[in-house]
């Protein structure tokens, strides 16, 4: 399950409307105009996703400055996406796709193994679309650590 159908010069799908915490409902397409990072992530709540969100969120004035909105994505409920956002301050919308519609789109839903037992889950996985709707960027199997520097400057040498 590793053969990714969405890379790179790929247009991000952008019309799939699902709900958020706090807006109510996001689609890519209300933030065409500017560049969009978009983090999957597997669990609210979780060491290395906990990490990951705060690291976003410390570092969303300097995307902010450079003219991108930052979305994260699990299949978290609306409900836990709140609690997560209230308990770790998250100042960026969170998407909640329980029926896993945006992560088959993104193709981030993997075999994984915990404690012997194999599941689908989500792959951390990371991408930057441009201000046209297109994958500018795209990391699978991400590494929490420096991650959203790696993906900051990133984005600054794409911005030229």
């Amino acid at each position: 399950m590793t053969d990714y159908n969405l890379n790179p010069g790929d247009a991000a799908p952008a019309d799939i409307e699902l709900n958020t915490w706090p807006e109510g409902t996001l689609k890519l397409a209300d933030l065409n105009g500017q560049w969009i990072i978009v983090y999957f992530y597997p669990k609210d709540n979780t060491s290395g996703c906990t990490t990951e969100s705060c690291e976003f969120r410390d570092a969303l004035p300097d995307f902010s400055a450079a003219n991108a909105a930052i979305v994260g994505v699990s299949r978290d409920s609306v409900k836990s996406h709140a609690g997560f956002t209230e308990k770790q301050r998250l100042n960026f919308p969170l998407i909640s796709d329980p029926d896993e519609v945006f992560c088959k789109a993104f193709d981030v839903l993997q075999m994984k193994m915990n404690y012997g037992k194999e599941y689908l889950g989500i792959e951390r996985s990371t991408f930057i679309i441009n201000p046209e709707g297109d994958i500018a960027f795209a990391w699978r199997k991400v590494r929490v650590k420096e991650h959203v520097e790696t993906v900051l400057n990133t984005l600054k040498e794409l911005q030229g």
